[in-house]
């Protein structure tokens, strides 16, 4: 029976990679096309340009969240999960929105469309209780308007 051993190569393979290594980064700065000074810039504006680009894909994709969010909130509050005059959005002069409500609800009065800024929830909660309607269908009722 023989014994043999086996070399160890690890040293030469080591040597060789590092000779590779060494040949490749000589044979780019020989063959580079521009100055270290014009690649630099040549990567700056790059960069530069790609950053632009992520920032308006970034704001479209805030864009579309923002508009899911807001479907999302809606939906809620039209199953009644919201607040009842957290979505009050009131357009427009109110004393004709309220000129067409009296048209619409001849039981409503002055004093039930009574509105004052910031205290939107009261005003949801007067006609609810003179029309019997749940908040949303209130809250809707008056963006609608």
């Amino acid at each position: 029976m023989s014994y043999y051993e086996e070399e160890d190569n690890s040293g030469k393979i080591l040597l060789a990679a590092l000779a590779g290594a060494g040949a490749g980064i000589i044979a780019g700065l020989l063959m580079a096309p521009d100055k270290g000074k014009a690649t630099r810039e040549k990567i700056g504006s790059a960069a530069t340009k790609y950053s632009g680009q992520l920032g308006e894909q970034l704001s479209k994709y805030t864009e579309d969240l923002d508009a899911k969010f807001k479907g999302y909130v809606e939906k809620l509050e039209d199953l009644g999960i919201g607040g009842a005059g957290s979505s009050l959005k009131l357009k427009g002069a109110w004393d004709d929105a309220k000129g067409k409500l009296k048209q619409q609800y001849a039981q409503l009065t002055d004093e039930d469309l009574e509105y004052t800024e910031g205290k939107s929830d009261e005003l949801v909660g007067r006609l609810q209780q003179k029309l019997g309607k749940a908040k949303s269908e209130v809250v809707k009722m008056l963006n609608d308007l």
